[in-house]
């Protein structure tokens, strides 16, 4: 079953979390994820959304997904993220396919 990684960012060092953006797409395609939505500036429909970065990732498996985010190279690359920013990062199940 797929699931989906939401992330929301305040950034506040630009210059450091490009760091973490140049090596990102390196690491990540070795991990079986698509990279569905990077958005600074979502339609905002309802309540508050004070983030100036939100990510919306999927991989076929809550596995594959912990394999990329436990992996040593991306927990090294994400350091420079935890320096630059700020995060709430979740993980959501997808729904079954009918029929199946």
């Amino acid at each position: 079953m797929a699931v989906y990684l939401i992330a929301q960012l305040t950034i506040r060092d630009r210059e450091r979390y490009a760091e973490y953006g140049g090596g990102f797409m390196e690491i990540f395609s070795r991990y079986n994820g698509k990279l569905l939505s990077v958005d600074e500036a979502p339609e905002q429909l309802e309540g508050e959304w004070p983030y100036t970065r939100t990510v919306l990732i999927e991989f076929p498996s809550e596995t594959e997904a912990r394999r990329w985010y436990d992996s040593e190279e991306y927990q090294a690359l994400a350091q420079h993220r935890l320096a630059a920013s700020d995060a709430n990062i979740v993980m959501i199940k997808g729904l079954e396919e009918r029929g199946q």
